[in-house]
C-alpha cells in the first residue's frame, strides 16, 4: 500500500510522486464505487524496463508493493533497492529454470501456470525452508499467445497444487484481452471473478483462493469495479517504456 502524504518538497515536486498519487485516487474511487474501502485493494508498481533511481522515487513517495517481469531484472532492482522498505511478486511468467534466482528477491509468484512450475518451486522451497504466496494463473482471453491456465483446466490444477505443502495459493491473476472495448474487458475479468467464486466452495484451498490480481494501467479502474483485489500498474507512474510490452508479456501490447 502507499503511505501519504510525501515527506518532503523534493518528493512532492517530483512527477513520479505526483502521478502515483492521482491513481492512487483513482483507486480509491474505483474501490469506492464497487462498494469495498480503498484498502481493500493492493497497489502493485509494475517497474519493469524503469531504472532502479526511478523506482526509489516511487519509493520514497511511498510505494512498497513492486512487481516485475523478468528474473534477472527483478533480482538487480531488489539488490540496488536492498535498503528500501519494499517487497517484491513475480509477475510475468517464470521459467522452471529460474526458480532458484527468483526466490532470492520475489516474496509472491503471480503467475503459477503448470504443475511442473509448482513441482520446481516447492522443491527449492522445501530446500530452504519456508512457504510462498502464489496466484494461478488463467487466460481468460483464449488467446493462444498468452500464458495461463485454460478456464476448464483450473479444478484440477487447484486439487493437484493441494499436495504442495509449501506453496500457498492466495488466488488468481490474468491478463485481459488488450483492447478499447470495454465490455470485452470486463468480460474477462468476470470470468476470473466467477473462477474465483466457484473455488471459495470447491476447491480443496476454500477461502484462501480470495485474491484476484487483475487490472493494468489501461483497465485497473475496470478491474476493481469488477472485483479486483490487486491491480498491477507501471506505464501509468512511469510513462511509456523503451522496449515493446510483447518482450515481457507474449501478445500483450499493453501489459502493465
Amino acid at each position: 500500500m502507499l503511505r501519504f502524504p510525501f515527506t518532503s518538497k523534493e518528493q512532492a515536486l517530483s512527477d513520479v510522486a505526483v502521478k502515483l498519487s492521482a491513481i492512487m485516487g483513482k483507486v480509491a474511487g474505483a474501490a469506492l464505487r464497487s462498494g469495498r474501502s480503498p484498502e481493500a485493494v493492493r497497489f502493485v508498481l509494475v517497474t519493469k524496463t524503469v531504472a532502479p533511481e526511478r523506482v526509489l522515487e516511487a519509493v520514497r513517495a511511498g510505494a512498497t508493493d513492486l512487481g516485475e517481469n523478468k528474473v534477472q531484472e527483478g533480482l538487480g532492482k531488489a539488490r540496488a533497492l536492498s535498503n528500501e522498505p519494499v517487497r517484491w511478486s513475480m509477475i510475468g511468467h517464470l521459467q522452471s529454470n529460474k526458480v532458484k534466482d527468483v526466490l532470492r528477491f520475489a516474496s509472491e509468484v503471480q503467475s503459477l501456470d503448470r504443475l511442473s512450475l509448482a513441482t520446481a518451486l516447492e522443491r527449492r522451497l522445501q530446500h530452504l525452508g519456508h512457504g510462498l504466496n502464489v496466484l494461478v494463473q488463467v487466460n481468460t482471453s483464449g488467446e493462444a499467445s498468452k500464458y495461463g491456465l485454460a478456464l476448464e483446466a483450473v479444478p484440477a490444477f487447484l486439487k493437484e497444487l493441494w499436495a504442495f505443502d509449501s506453496l500457498r495459493p492466495k488466488g488468481f491473476m490474468t491478463l485481459a484481452t488488450f483492447t478499447p472495448d470495454e465490455a470485452e474487458v470486463r468480460r474477462c475479468f468476470r470470468l476470473l471473478r466467477g473462477i474465483r467464486d466457484r473455488a471459495l466452495n470447491d476447491a480443496p484451498q476454500g477461502a484462501m483462493l480470495a485474491d484476484l490480481s487483475m487490472g493494468m494501467s489501461g483497465d485497473y479502474e475496470w478491474a476493481i469495479e469488477e472485483g479486483a483485489t490487486i491491480v498491477r500498474v507501471g506505464q501509468a507512474v512511469f510513462g511509456p517504456r523503451p522496449l515493446p510490452d510483447s518482450h515481457y508479456w507474449p501478445g500483450a501490447a499493453g501489459a502493465g
